[in-house]
């Protein structure tokens, strides 16, 4: 069965909502995950492996934390690559929903009609 859109857009926006969460805090794996499980419904099983690519890719760093309640946690912060990956994916991202929006809206004209085609003369 195919993957429904909801599916599709969650995949491909999760690494641009992993650098916007990291750019207001730094934080561990299960505190990013809840946090884009309580927002778009993202599952924790995603996050790790992105995070090792992140890490791997230069985008974050991580440092260990000691738990009063176990054991130490892995906390990431965005590096100056973060940032800059968080930068020019939200630009994209901006300017891509801002085109589908613009395809979407059903108060534009319909195809040819602005600029005459298929207007009988």
């Amino acid at each position: 069965m195919p993957e429904t859109i909801e599916i599709q857009l969650k995949k491909g926006a999760l690494t641009l909502c992993v650098l916007a969460v990291l750019n207001r805090r730094e934080s561990y794996a299960y505190e990013i995950a809840s946090t884009l499980s309580d927002a778009i419904g993202m599952g924790e099983g995603t996050i790790y492996p992105l995070m090792r690519r992140m890490q791997a890719d230069g985008q974050v760093e991580t440092y260990l934390v000691e738990s009063p309640s176990g054991p130490s946690r892995k906390y990431y912060r965005l590096t100056d690559a973060g940032r800059r990956a968080l930068e020019a994916q939200r630009a994209e991202w901006r300017a891509f929903a801002e085109a589908v929006d613009t395809i979407l809206d059903d108060t534009a004209a319909p195809a040819g009609i602005a600029s005459g085609e298929g207007a009988e003369q």
